[in-house]
């Protein structure tokens, strides 16, 4: 979970309720969803919340969120913004793995100490979440008055100087009093700048090896031929995603602020880019326009097409009154809706006779509203988030506790049951239990266990891979339990020995012949690290738990590549293959770093009924 850093004094300040205590203050936020986890030594509330809501990562978003829900602020917001005086021209150079870029003027801005540290604070937390770490977006604050604007959309020489051809039309020719820079691809070796926190020029190159910045993101320009540069008329002063130039560093006598962003998204940059604007906007700044064009030679697929930036363009979604009132339980006049949406942030026109609804005359399950998003909530996918404004708005605490309408009360389901059991019985034959996260990343599920995807072993079923995955430790559901296990093991070599571990947990694996595509299954699987771990070992725990469960059990031979060929078998239970069970392959043991032998099992917990 984000936690964000939250000066108690600016957020009063920011919200004009200079009369709340630090305690009301708390309670406050945690009617948003902002939990309080302690304070800095400088005092700061750090401030801990789902990550959906980006627009909180910073003292701004946080204020502006008070502010809706005390009623200072009702309906949609959308600052206004000045015509653009500034370009950035996008070259057909630019590499292919990092082809969009958008960006924002800021005038007018008083920077003091706690502003800049607000204003670096956010922007290294939508680095660290919507920016991937850098890999999807990242985000360039420059101080404008160091910039030197014209049209660069010619290549540099080998001297690292830029022939002019003053008869050769210039991509980027932009009408009178207009400035210009260019996003481009560079040589890593072909141009020299001084990056922040250095006292030296600098290649690219010997950015990334050099500059403990660069040593932290070269594996983002890792194998590319060119890297991506911002240049002005001085030359460069830009190497997303890496680092800024000295030149155009930021500090509180700043005043005019120019904002870039690279990234592999055009829809994800331009939601940063709109909530680093919005954050500025609420100190006072002006927005100013910015204009993207990509030459028709351009990767991105926006090649050929001007953009104004940023995108403020307000979004729009349905949902009904009735679905309204059945998620939340409770009844609501169609006014009190429309007032609850405006306090939170968001406009709502009516579909339907509301009067006539309120007055009893019409069925409210004909009423629906029209919402109007503001550009800043990159959260709102889904009718449902709508409705959860609208919930927090009413006061969660307020809602008053029913039984559901059907005809029935819950109890636990039979696989709880089952899973309770097998966990008791594990947990007595000497396993320590273990909850692991059900996402890793192929290389820990497949790679290192010496399993291929789509191969017809246990764990080799094809991956469910997340689309937009928030890490690349993260990148699919597991297909089999034993790679969390031993992971875990890998973590623990400082541990004593031995290490009996079992988990019951999900599995799934992509099947065209669910409904879902998905097939999801709970299995259970266990370890045995010590000196003289044996096939037998884990057999004879396996049969334990066999017949505490009253099923047959028999282990044919079996090869796998996860485990010694000759010391493996499969796992039948009444007469149905559903695992497998061995000692693990020292390649694999190689691999996680154990230096004692490990025997395991893992099976599908159904077999257990």
């Amino acid at each position: 979970m984000p936690v964000v850093d939250v000066d108690p004094e600016e957020l009063r300040k920011l919200t004009g309720h200079d009369d709340k205590s630090d305690e009301e203050l708390k309670e406050d936020l945690f009617a948003l969803g902002l939990e309080y986890e302690g304070e800095t030594e400088d005092g700061e509330m750090q401030l801990e919340f789902g990550p959906d809501r980006l627009d909180r990562l910073s003292v701004e978003g946080v204020a502006r969120s008070l502010r809706y829900q005390y009623g200072d602020d009702r309906g949609v917001y959308v600052p206004d913004a000045n015509d653009p005086e500034w370009t950035i021209e996008v070259e057909g150079s630019v590499p292919d793995e990092r082809p969009y870029v958008t960006g924002a003027v800021i005038r007018g801005l008083d920077l003091d100490e706690r502003t800049l540290d607000s204003l670096i604070q956010l922007q290294e937390k939508l680095h660290a979440t919507m920016g991937r770490k850098r890999a999807k977006g990242a985000i360039g604050i420059h101080d404008l008055t160091m910039l030197k604007g014209a049209s660069l959309s010619r290549e540099p020489d080998d001297a690292g100087e830029d022939p002019v051809d003053p008869t050769a039309p210039q991509m980027g020719d932009v009408t009178s009093g207009s400035s210009s820079i260019t996003y481009r691809g560079v040589d890593p070796d072909g141009e020299r700048f001084v990056p922040l926190d250095a006292d030296r020029e600098m290649t690219p190159a010997e950015v990334i090896v050099e500059h403990p910045t660069g040593e932290t993101y070269a594996d983002l320009v890792a194998g590319l031929d060119r890297y991506p540069a911002i240049y002005d008329e001085l030359g460069l002063f830009s190497f997303p995603p890496v680092i800024n130039g000295r030149r155009t560093e930021v500090s509180t006598d700043s005043t005019d602020l120019f904002v870039e962003l690279t990234g592999t998204d055009q829809w994800t940059i331009d939601r940063m880019c709109t909530i680093v604007c919005y954050a500025l906007s609420a100190r006072g700044a002006t927005i100013e326009e910015v204009q993207v064009r990509y030459a028709d030679d351009a990767t991105a697929p926006d090649e050929g097409r001007d953009l104004i930036r940023p995108d403020l363009s307000v979004d729009g979604k349905t949902v009904s009154h009735a679905r309204i009132e059945s998620v939340l339980g409770v009844d609501l006049d169609p006014r009190t809706v429309v007032d609850l949406f405006e306090r939170s942030g968001l406009d709502a026109a009516v579909e339907g006779d509301a009067s006539a609804a309120a007055r009893g005359d019409a069925d409210k399950d004909d009423l629906a509203y029209e919402v109007e998003i503001p550009p800043y909530r990159v959260d709102v996918l889904h009718p449902l988030d709508l409705i959860d404004d609208v919930g927090r708005a009413y006061g969660f605490n307020d809602l008053d506790p029913r039984y559901p309408d059907v005809g029935t009360v819950g109890g636990r389901h039979e696989r709880s049951r089952l899973e309770d059991a097998a966990r008791t019985a594990l947990v007595g034959l000497g396993f320590e239990d273990l909850l692991n996260f059900h996402m890793i990343s192929e290389a820990e599920n497949y790679d290192r266990m010496g399993v291929a995807p789509g191969e017809d072993v246990l764990g080799g079923g094809e991956p469910v891979t997340i689309t937009e995955p928030y890490s690349e430790d993260y990148t699919m559901l597991r297909s089999w339990a034993l790679p969390s296990l031993l992971m875990v093991l890998e973590n623990n070599t400082h541990r004593a020995y031995p290490q009996d571990l079992a988990e019951i947990g999900l599995v799934a694996e992509h099947d065209d012949g669910e409904p879902t595509h998905v097939a999801e299954r709970r299995h259970v699987a266990a370890v045995l690290a010590r000196n003289d771990a044996t096939y037998e070992d884990a057999k004879g725990r396996l049969a334990a738990l066999c017949e505490n469960f009253g099923v047959d059990l028999s282990t044919p031979a079996a090869d796998h590549p996860a485990f010694i060929s000759g010391r493996a078998a499969e796992v039948v239970v009444d007469d149905e293959a559903v695992g497998v069970v061995g000692e693990v392959h020292p390649e694999v043991l190689v691999e996680h770093d154990l230096e004692l032998p490990v025997a395991a099992f893992e099976f599908d917990l159904d077999a257990l009924r």
